[in-house]
């Protein structure tokens, strides 16, 4: 009796974790985060959030983005590896959860630099409010050298939010952002990071010319796909991204 109790508790616990597993795979946080959700009151607008707090003195922020989800799961909680990487480096490292359930989806016709414009401004939008909210809550933080990380449609939102915001932040990395135009300036600092299965709209990543002008670096992975630049890659993966990540952040 008593075993077979212990087994219907055993199934009854897989299904409750297989119900609330997130799409994207999450790493086992070395630094668990603080999730909570901010309120933007001017847009009445409800912005989780994770934060990855750094004990050190050292005390940079990092804002990430992440790449669309549908509206479904966590996908804020699927970049750990570089959170925990970073946070351990001594930086502050918010993820932002840009996708709401009540939110409409993302159009799959139309020009996408017109048809989807309007989220990433919201994206953007959200990564301002955090970053003004984080310099009010933690007065400590360098607020001259913030740094945004954006993978794919999060990498949208983080190309577009030094135009719509300049002189807030001092670099972007994008991971494989694909349709918004990386800026051609010298400020911020640009970086990104390419797959080796997707290809970016024309336009989109400078020329060869203009990233000399404007300093701006473009690295392509050669083993890594559009849909592994989270915490869906394995360890080869994560370090090469995290190598050349920390060698942007020491730039």
């Amino acid at each position: 009796m008593n075993k077979l109790l212990g087994v219907f508790i055993l199934v009854f616990l897989q299904s409750c974790s297989l119900l609330l597993a997130p799409n994207y795979k999450t790493v086992s946080a070395q630094i668990p985060p603080d999730t909570i959700a901010l309120y933007d009151s001017s847009r009445s607008r409800e912005i989780p959030i994770a934060l990855y707090k750094s004990k050190s003195k050292f005390h940079s922020l990092v804002v990430i983005s992440h790449g669309y989800n549908q509206n479904e799961g966590t996908p804020y909680l699927g970049y750990s590896f570089i959170a925990n990487d970073l946070t351990k480096k001594g930086y502050y490292v918010v993820s932002i959860q840009h996708e709401l359930l009540s939110d409409s989806l993302l159009p799959n016709h139309g020009v996408p630099q017109l048809v989807r414009r309007p989220f990433w401004e919201r994206g953007a939008d959200n990564i301002y409010f955090v970053i003004q909210e984080m310099k009010k809550r933690y007065p400590q933080l360098d607020d001259q050298h913030i740094i945004l990380i954006g993978h794919s449609m999060g990498g949208d939102m983080t190309a577009l939010f030094p135009q719509k915001y300049p002189g807030v932040v001092s670099k972007i990395i994008t991971l494989d952002n694909r349709r918004m135009a990386l800026p051609r300036t010298n400020n911020p600092k640009i970086y990104s990071l390419r797959s080796c299965d997707q290809v970016a709209d024309t336009g989109v990543l400078p020329s060869e010319e203009e990233q000399h002008t404007f300093d701006i670096t473009v690295i392509k992975l050669p083993e890594t796909q559009h849909n592994n630049m989270c915490d869906n890659a394995n360890n080869k993966q994560q370090k090469e991204m995290l190598k050349y990540i920390n060698s942007f952040l020491n730039d």
